[in-house]
């Protein structure tokens, strides 16, 4: 069954939580009213967070989004494909000392980049585990059923013209202990029309989302709209809208007063037993 959450909480009130949900979790309710995991979570607002970082917050909702996703800081987290490590800002301080922190790279450019900042700040991001995701040569995240909590934040429909997104759900479900957490964020297309399989406009479908996770063995435990965006009808390549503006000053205006793009949030847990999974 599937079960549907909405989180309302407030990045400028840390301490309140407000929650309105369906049928929770036992072990999700639980964690979001940990006040530790709450208070903890005050790292969003740490000194290793760019101005420019920062003001992504009332787009992405960091704060609401793992709480929704009930990380607590003795867990092992898997974060996929960091890019310039914005999550990563806020989990490594969050984990550090209690958890533990791996961040699987792409590969690349981009993974060089990203390790030059981990080295540039040891204070933060010394604990730091970095493993590398390119189906199918290199799919080992962190040791197999090792991890209590798999993050990926709108990286799927950059997978779908690859032919491979199956790998990269194969990977996850091999590193999460049972019972453990798979949380997804990507950028959600219009339900009423036809799901491509490249995703050329960047967007997915939330049941074509669900669909894939579930064909790897995950169980859909909890929705939010937490990164829910009604301005975004979803009508233009999600690149031009912040904060790619790939058209540069053309319809800029526009794309800025729609702000980031529509995403779904959702939550998934790998069975405990082999019997649940089928």
């Amino acid at each position: 069954m599937q079960v549907k959450q909405r989180i309302g909480f407030s990045l400028f009130a840390l301490l309140t939580l407000s929650m309105v949900a369906i049928s929770p979790m036992p072990s999700a309710t639980a964690a979001q009213d940990d006040p530790s995991t709450v208070a903890a979570l005050q790292a969003v607002s740490g000194p290793q967070r760019s101005e420019a970082n920062k003001a992504r917050d009332k787009y992405r909702h960091p704060v609401e989004t793992l709480t929704f996703f009930g990380i607590k800081p003795d867990m092992t987290v898997v974060e996929i494909w960091p890019g310039n490590g914005w999550y990563t800002e806020i989990l490594a301080p969050f984990l550090k000392g209690h958890g533990k922190l791996y961040e699987a790279v792409g590969g690349g450019a981009g993974a060089r980049a990203f390790e030059e900042k981990l080295k540039a700040d040891r204070v933060v991001y010394g604990e730091v585990i970095v493993t590398e995701l390119q189906p199918p040569a290199e799919t080992e995240i962190a040791p197999a059923g090792a991890a209590d909590m798999i993050l990926t934040f709108r990286n799927v429909h950059d997978w779908l013209p690859r032919g491979n997104t199956e790998d990269y759900f194969k990977a996850f479900y091999r590193a999460l202990k049972p019972g453990g957490i798979l949380g997804i964020t990507d950028h959600r297309a219009v339900p009423s029309q036809p799901q491509d399989p490249n995703a050329k406009n960047g967007y997915v479908r939330q049941d074509y989302m669900i669909q894939l996770a579930e064909q790897a063995g995950f169980k859909l435990v909890g929705t939010s709209e937490v990164n829910a965006n009604p301005k975004d009808q979803r009508n233009q390549p999600v690149w031009n809208l912040p904060p790619t503006l790939r058209l540069g000053q053309k319809d800029r205006t526009k794309y800025l007063a729609i702000g980031e793009s529509d995403r779904m949030t959702l939550k998934f847990t790998k069975p405990t037993t082999e019997a649940q999974a089928h």
